[in-house]
């Protein structure tokens, strides 16, 4: 009996890129593109109706981030598999797909090198880590075993971190109104909320927090 091949879906806000993967990934006969996406709502939007077995999602998309899409899907989709890709070697960035369900992080740089073991690793049930990412795994867990610390958990809502994404990329509360179809008022309460929680005071504050979140790219 012929064994089918795992169903993937693909979000990347770059044509190109997706296009390229696709090639990489369909011309394995275990792995087969079933779905692709723009950014984290489309790929949300298009698991509701395509089955996949994997979603691979660029960290880095407009309007929902990969980070933001991979705990939905974690949430809503819980048997589908994660795998974060990235332009960046950030350990912030790895730790937070980490934190958002993820099973394994891959640089775009060597994705042709690297992917299909990734998504080969990930299906099985297995994390992959490639070097530079095991390091600061390593790294982190001695840092923390000697002062006692853990990780903080995300404290946002997932409305706020749309809000603060947004806000970080420069929209007025106007444009995130109409971006959210909510009313400016609610956007200003959203925004004392995220203020409030993360102890920040400014838009300049909230910006260089979404960056080290990984919601935009510095």
């Amino acid at each position: 009996m012929t064994r089918q091949p795992a169903r993937i879906l693909l979000a990347d806000d770059h044509a190109m890129v997706r296009s390229g993967l696709r090639m990489i990934l369909d011309a394995e006969p275990d792995l087969q593109v079933v779905a692709e996406a723009a950014n984290g709502y489309e790929a949300i939007d298009a698991l509701a109706h395509t089955p996949a077995d994997l979603a691979i999602l660029d960290i880095a998309m407009p309007r929902m981030t990969g980070l933001q899409a991979a705990r939905e899907i974690t949430r809503s989709h819980p048997h589908v598999k994660i795998l974060i890709l990235s332009m960046y070697d950030n350990e912030q960035y790895f730790f937070e797909a980490l934190k958002a369900g993820a099973s394994g992080y891959v640089l775009k740089s060597v994705a042709d090198r690297d992917l299909l073991e990734a998504c080969r690793a990930t299906l099985r049930g297995e994390p992959f880590l490639y070097a530079g990412a095991v390091t600061a795994l390593i790294r982190d867990y001695l840092h923390r075993a000697r002062h006692g610390e853990t990780l903080p958990s995300t404290i946002l809502t997932p409305r706020e971190e749309e809000i603060l994404k947004l806000i970080a990329e420069g929209d007025t509360t106007r444009e995130i109104g109409n971006t959210l179809s909510i009313s400016a008022k609610t956007v200003d309460r959203h925004r004392a909320n995220i203020l409030k929680k993360l102890g920040l005071r400014d838009r300049l504050a909230l910006t260089r927090y979404a960056i080290r979140s990984g919601l935009i790219e510095p």
